[in-house]
């Protein structure tokens, strides 16, 4: 390793361990004194079974802060934290598509009342010492801060149904020829009107991130104008991109053709980008600033026709997707008819190269997101070369929680695709952290501001392909749903051979055979379950043509714990493709075992439970990497297909499953500096 190298690690390490320390909640309500009494009984819901056990309003890391207050271990200092509301209409569960006048109302109604509860919320934190600082009733979620003392009291109030700490998100840092959408045999991109282009025009992106740099040529329209609105949720009042990243990855899913003769041009080229700014000059921010600019969006919506949210930043995870406030709103504008794309993160490996599995970071562990790990081309456009990338994160998600004193985890099958993201160029951000830190990494012959551009590796590069691609499935017919954006993308995807799900999800993103699936997709979406969702029959051939070679589409869906695969995905209308659903509702789990649910999945279809490993040709050929008898957040172990004890550690001989035994710190800070790096491989190169 050269002395360079080395001191690019050491600053992106010391970039990264900086920490804001900021924490924040949301509430609702009267306290209820219980003291000496019984835990309260909570019910939770998951695949249609539900479970009366105890269960804590406190999420782990916060509540081992507090009981080291308790034991004189620290202080008891002032703590930010965010409060999930207790409601009528959880926040897991659908308010339905806001572009229907009945779910519209709904939700309306919904936010009026989480209005009303704020002055329930600011007497109560009064009475514990405690500050309202925001409500953010599009989520149903407020930020707060009270002595660490009072936590504890202030769980005790009815209204109140979970308190989380506003932890620290980070930004984890040829395109379109390797994406499928040029010399695919298909004019325009999939749309077979000869006389557009489809690039998402008017659909309106909200990328939520470190700023965009709108005045660099990337983000130009064609009448000179910035195609880029930015607005700031970090408290600062600083539109700029300080730290680099937003720029490269907005550019990634926007940039304009023009710059080095369309060399970096971006997956839909003619969306509106909405710069939601949550992470400051170190690339660092807090929940609450990310769940604020959620809220935004949401709120938008319909006035500015936002689609699609990208979301190149993440955390590590201690709550489970039911819980953690940053999925809980996610879900929230899932459920509003928004597609929500987010970056697994890039904790693939540790320090000595070993494969850790269950690094996948919040939001990505949220079963409604569209979770990206990262592949890696080796800067050809061909895909018989394609690899998953070290660094990206495999499942399954480890979130989880704390029942009668035992961890349920969830154990979810993700990333759900892959895309390109190893040592991309894209727009560079002038005199931001990244240019600074690390000058090598900026490349082109260019030495105009606007012009200038860098290489940057990791999931978060990933992401904005994903997003561009749901902005042209959105483009091509916008009537589809958030899960059937996902259903499609992971449908067509290609399965990289050797690996196995936890690690590329249904396979690498292939955005010539979902475009050309969308075209086929009814403009009138049906409702009923089983119904025609095709005006015309799927292709004989299902595969694409990219760069002269041919792609077989995988055929399969993710769902929360197997692979459900089949033509009758496309042909027939699943019910798990409706609002207010989840993809993975299609596949109950009871006891030990999957199985397809008769309102949710129609058709022929086949069911995988488990982890399955690709053989090259099809997912649904492949063969059994895991038996599936201990997910579903059981608390018991994995056990492998011969029902051998897989625990958690070694992962059937194939990399280290993160668990209670495996710092999970030690990932992050090698997983992120060894993408900003990426694997030292063949990569894209500049423009001549």
């Amino acid at each position: 390793m050269n002395a360079l190298s080395l001191k690019q690690i050491f600053a992106s390490l010391v970039l990264i361990g900086i920490t804001m320390q900021m924490l924040s909640f949301g509430i609702a309500g009267q306290f209820r004194k219980n003291e000496g009494k019984s835990p309260e009984v909570l019910t939770t819901k998951q695949n249609g079974t539900e479970d009366f056990s105890p269960k804590s309003k406190i999420a782990p890391d916060l509540e081992e802060i507090a009981e080291e207050e308790f034991r004189g271990m620290r202080s008891n200092e002032i703590q930010k934290v965010i409060i999930q509301l207790k409601s009528e209409t959880p926040l897991n569960e659908s308010l339905g598509d806001l572009n229907t006048k009945d779910s519209a109302e709904l939700f309306a109604s919904e936010v009026k009342a989480n209005q009303e509860k704020n002055g329930i919320i600011i007497s109560d934190l009064i009475a514990v010492g405690g500050k309202f600082k925001k409500a953010y009733n599009n989520v149903g979620l407020v930020s707060a801060e009270l002595p660490l003392s009072q936590v504890k009291e202030l769980a005790k109030s009815e209204n109140v149904e979970y308190i989380s700490p506003d932890r620290e998100v980070m930004g984890f840092g040829h395109v379109g020829y390797t994406a499928g959408i040029y010399n695919t045999g298909i004019s325009d991109r999939g749309d077979s009107d000869a006389n557009t282009w489809l690039v998402g025009s008017g659909i309106g992106v909200a990328v939520i991130d470190s700023g965009v740099y709108g005045g660099h040529d990337l983000f130009k329209k064609w009448d000179e104008t910035s195609k880029v609105t930015s607005y700031d949720f970090t408290g600062t009042g600083n539109l700029a991109d300080q730290y680099g990243h937003g720029s490269h990855v907005a550019s990634i899913m926007s940039g304009d053709w023009r710059l080095g003769s369309a060399a970096y041009e971006g997956i839909s080229s003619g969306v509106s980008v909405y710069s939601l700014k949550a992470l400051g000059s170190l690339g660092t921010g807090t929940s609450a600033n990310v769940i604020a600019a959620i809220d935004w969006a949401i709120a938008n919506k319909a006035s500015k026709n936002i689609r699609v949210i990208n979301m190149s930043l993440g955390t590590p995870v201690r709550d489970s997707y039911k819980t953690d406030p940053l999925c809980l709103a996610a879900r929230r504008a899932v459920n509003a008819g928004i597609v929500v794309v987010a970056s697994a993160g890039n904790r693939g490996k540790d320090l000595y190269g070993n494969k850790l599995y269950g690094t996948i970071g919040s939001p990505g562990i949220e079963p409604s997101v569209i979770t990206v790990g990262a592949a890696n081309t080796l800067g050809t456009d061909i895909r018989s070369d394609d690899t998953v990338a070290t660094y990206s994160s495999r499942g399954p998600t480890r979130g989880y929680q704390t029942i009668n004193g035992v961890r349920k985890y969830d154990n979810l099958i993700k990333p759900d695709v892959v895309a390109s993201g190893n040592k991309i160029i894209a727009a560079a951000s002038p005199g931001s952290t990244f240019v600074t830190l690390f000058p090598s990494l900026k490349t082109g012959a260019s030495s105009d501001a606007d012009e200038q551009v860098m290489y940057m590796s990791g999931t978060s590069m990933a992401a904005p392909v994903v997003t561009g691609a749901a902005a042209m499935l959105i483009d091509t017919n916008p009537n589809l749903t958030p899960n059937l954006v996902k259903a499609i993308l992971m449908y067509s995807a290609q399965p990289l051979n050797g690996y196995n799900t936890l690690e590329q999800g249904a396979g690498e993103v292939n955005i010539d055979g979902a475009v050309r699936l969308a075209r086929l997709v009814k403009a009138t979406l049906p409702t009923a379950n089983g119904s025609a969702l095709l005006k015309s029959s799927l292709p004989a051939s299902q595969t694409s043509v990219i760069s002269g070679q041919t792609v077989k589409w995988g055929k399969g869906v993710i769902t929360n714990f197997g692979f459900l695969y089949g033509n009758d995905l496309m042909n027939k209308w699943q019910g798990m493709y409706a609002s207010g659903v989840l993809v993975g509702d299609g596949t109950p789990f009871s006891g030990s075992s999957l199985s397809k649910s008769t309102t949710l999945t129609s058709g022929t279809l086949t069911l995988y439970q488990g982890v399955i490993k690709n053989n090259g040709v099809l997912i649904g050929d492949g063969t059994l990497f895991l038996s599936s008898n201990a997910m579903g957040g059981s608390p018991t172990p994995f056990y492998n297909a011969q029902g051998v004890l897989v625990g958690d550690g070694v992962l059937i001989g194939d990399g280290v499953l993160i668990g209670d035994g495996v710092l999970i710190g030690d990932g992050v800070l090698i997983g992120d500096s060894g993408s900003i790096l990426g694997d030292n491989t063949s990569c894209m190169l500049p423009a001549p």
